[in-house]
């Protein structure tokens, strides 16, 4: 019950601080965000997120960790730090499949994420 209740609010969160400073796009497991509005150097790392990160967890966590600044799953606080870690923890999980350059590339994504979702 405390599960679900934390992530309807998470979710409510997620409605109210998606339109700050990113396009959130879709719902649920289906929820993503909007590129278009990326510098090109962005939108080529969103590719690289979308392709490698999905192999795992939906684009859904993502979301609600940089729209609300909160960790989803640990309920920690998700900042630059916190991506930091989570780049190296996906780089060392051997169904990743990502290098040094993919998850440079990610990070550096989600710490611009992190920093539009605050405008």
């Amino acid at each position: 019950m405390k599960k679900i209740f934390l992530t309807i609010a998470l979710l409510c969160l997620v409605a109210v601080n998606g339109h700050a400073g990113l396009k959130v796009l879709g719902n649920g497991n289906s929820m993503r965000f909007d590129p278009s509005g990326f510098p090109s150097s962005m939108r080529t790392n969103y590719e690289i997120m979308k392709v490698k990160c999905v192999r795992c967890h939906t684009l859904e966590r993502t979301v609600v960790a940089i729209t609300t600044g909160i960790s989803p799953i640990t309920g920690q606080p998700f900042d630059r730090n916190a991506i930091r870690a989570y780049g190296i923890k996906m780089m060392r999980k051997p169904d990743s499949n990502m290098t040094k350059q993919e998850v440079k590339a990610t990070v550096d994504l989600m710490n611009y994420m992190l920093d539009e979702s605050t405008r």
